[in-house]
């Protein structure tokens, strides 16, 4: 059996939290390391991870070295530069969504990654679902033909505010696109690739510009294939629905708990295949605990060879969507 893979973990807030649960789960990891922006998280970190180093201050846990991996779990205008100097200090590294507030953001993390020879995997992690994921394993089947239309939506409660509130901070978050419909863009340009690249025609918000609490957005592909999606954080819980029409049958799952890291939830996924009766598919287990873990698996992996969940083109799209719609959405408000 391979070295475990030595990981830097930059974030020890509720998210950076998680990781670390979760790279306990994990045989083939170790987290040596973690950086801690402020006294709250360092005692956190030092009640909960003891034996792992603490440092300050980010600049200091890089060149301390010693591992092979950073995960960057900081607030989202940090990504980009965090990722970038790790990647410089001679690590692959795994991101948070999104992997930039910008496309300049997005190219100078591509850039560095090519120069430095090194991996970056973001955090798309509905992709390694068993239920997300098992759409994409239908639709690549064939068997339900072509993707016609696509409709996802998501009903929940506001956002958590973050650290210092950054997630209400337009110039931290980027956008609330950004925060959370940057993975259902990913998801539904994901499941429609054989159409082609996917376009936004359309968007409407409401709030904002940048912490508008609902978002509607219409794309298109180029074979006439559309979609729509909306984010609608003026709900409670957190509740997500896609239902999918194909030439040759059609998919429909829901998700529902009392919040988005519940690890108890109720969730189904139907799918109609020709004229057949829909049938229900069993799902082991779903929800971005569990998917973190698999994500994590994934990504180190990947680092060692295997075939990676999203490319950084794919990642740098949905970003570009994101902003398209923040742009169409706002542009007559």
């Amino acid at each position: 059996m391979a070295e475990p893979i030595r990981v830097a973990l930059a974030g020890f807030g509720a998210w950076g939290r998680m990781h670390a649960r979760a790279l306990a789960a994990l045989p083939d990891a170790a987290l040596v390391a973690v950086f801690c922006h402020g006294e709250a998280s360092a005692a956190a970190a030092k009640a909960e991870i003891p034996h792992v180093r603490r440092h300050a201050s980010y600049e200091a846990m890089l060149a301390a070295g010693a591992f092979d991996a950073v995960i960057v779990a900081v607030p989202n205008d940090l990504h980009a530069a965090f990722s970038v100097a790790a990647l410089e200090a001679g690590a692959h590294v795994v991101l948070e969504k999104p992997l930039g507030l910008t496309l300049a953001e997005c190219d100078a993390v591509i850039d560095a990654a090519r120069r430095a020879d090194r991996m970056v995997v973001v955090n798309h992690e509905l992709r390694v679902s068993h239920q997300w994921g098992a759409v994409r394993g239908l639709i690549a089947s064939g068997e339900l033909g072509r993707v016609r239309h696509q409709h996802f939506s998501l009903f929940r409660r506001g956002f958590r505010h973050g650290s210092g509130g950054w997630r209400m901070q337009g110039d931290r978050v980027g956008s609330w696109s950004l925060e959370e419909l940057v993975h259902f863009l990913d998801l539904l340009a994901w499941y429609g690739q054989e159409s082609g690249e996917p376009r936004v025609a359309a968007a409407r918000a409401q709030g904002g510009p940048a912490t508008a609490d609902i978002v509607t957005a219409w794309l298109e592909w180029p074979d006439g294939a559309t979609a729509v999606v909306t984010q609608c954080l003026a709900g409670f819980e957190h509740h997500t629905l896609l239902e999918i029409a194909c030439t040759e049958g059609a998919v429909r799952t829901w998700w529902t708990g009392r919040e988005d890291r519940a690890t108890q939830a109720q969730y189904e996924l139907a799918v109609r295949r020709g004229a057949e009766p829909p049938e229900r598919i069993a799902i082991p287990l779903s929800g971005e605990v569990y998917e973190l873990q698999e994500h994590l698996g994934r990504a180190f992996a990947a680092f060692r060879g295997a075939p990676t969940t999203i490319t950084l083109a794919e990642a740098r799209r949905a970003v570009a969507l994101c902003l398209e719609v923040d742009r169409m959405a706002t542009r007559d408000v």
